[in-house]
């Protein structure tokens, strides 16, 4: 049996694949070659995160393909049902980095709260001739602690969100079409476990009651959040988007935050990855990272174990 780690695996992973006896190929096969080099190879198992599409031409074109399986959790570049319908098992791993997402979106809102993300680009640049002044204008920072964070979206990711908020002292509030009611367990390093039991509200009432909203929502076709979303806000509250890009409407949000209405945002994804808008990546009230939220050594070691488990059994 062969896997082919498109997009690469950690190593514990390819060690377990290994050990039951299946080889591993690490290699980044371009798109345009994929199924030449498969069906060359002869690959039982595509392994890809977010960078290779698996799309009809590779199922149709690659028999020797049995499962595909995406390390992390949203598989909107795997067309899931038309590779199922073919006989093909197609997995993913959406526990392995909720935690990684949850610590990305509270270094943003540390960050924009403060106004890291501008003050370490300016702070070399000028903190030897005008300190006082960066100093005055660092000054008007705020603190989580008593805020509300509402979240969009209460899967694994969402509840990972709202340990971390509840640590910190912020009261949670939380959307999702498909989930009522949830128990958060926060769980310490002693032992010790508190319990909070949460019930959904409606998207309108997160939005209105909210100092900052963060995403964690499927790939859709309309925007989660467009200009009729952030009118609902509240003046001067902040956002920041770890999940999709797309579920943002990105120009509303550059133009609410000219108006006053958003007073900063975070972004790790976007609409035109990997090539984001410029108003983006220049607007100094946005904190950004390139799509880095399950990309720690932690999540990618949980991933790659998860993916060779499920492989294991699979093929066993």
């Amino acid at each position: 049996m062969k896997v082919l780690a498109n997009d690469g695996i950690a190593t514990t992973g390819v060690a377990a694949l290994e050990a039951a006896g299946i080889e591993v190929i690490l290699k980044t096969v371009a798109q345009e070659e994929l199924v030449n080099y498969i069906n060359d190879n002869d690959i039982d198992v595509l392994l890809v995160r977010s960078a290779t599409k698996v799309r009809k031409d590779i199922i149709d074109n690659c028999p020797s393909i049995k499962i595909i399986g995406r390390g992390g959790v949203g598989m909107d570049n795997i067309d899931v049902e038309y590779a199922r319908g073919k006989g093909i098992k197609v997995i993913n791993t959406p526990a392995a980095s909720s935690h990684s997402v949850a610590e990305l979106v509270f270094a943003h809102l540390f960050g924009i709260v403060r106004f890291l993300h501008d003050s370490n680009q300016n702070m070399p640049l000028e903190g030897d001739t005008k300190f006082k002044d960066l100093k005055k204008a660092y000054a008007k920072g705020i603190e989580l602690k008593g805020k509300t964070l509402g979240i969009l979206g209460f899967g694994r990711i969402g509840q990972a969100t709202a340990k971390i908020a509840l640590g910190v002292g912020m009261k949670v509030v939380a959307f999702d079409p498909f989930i009522d009611s949830a128990n958060v367990e926060l769980e310490f390093f002693d032992g010790q476990k508190v319990n909070f039991a949460f019930k959904t509200i409606s998207k309108a009432d997160v939005l209105k009651q909210s100092d900052f909203i963060s995403l964690h929502v499927p790939a859709q076709e309309d925007y989660v959040i467009s200009t009729k979303e952030f009118n609902m806000m509240k003046d001067g509250a902040g956002i920041v988007n770890a999940a999709r890009g797309g579920v943002i409407d990105e120009v509303a949000l550059v133009k609410a935050i000219e108006s006053g209405k958003i007073s900063n945002a975070a972004l790790d994804v976007f609409e035109g990855e990997p090539t984001p808008e410029i108003p983006l990546l220049m607007n100094r009230n946005i904190s950004l990272t390139p799509h880095i939220g399950a990309a720690t050594l932690e999540a990618q070691a949980r991933i790659g174990e998860e993916l060779a488990s499920q492989i294991i059994d699979i093929l066993g």
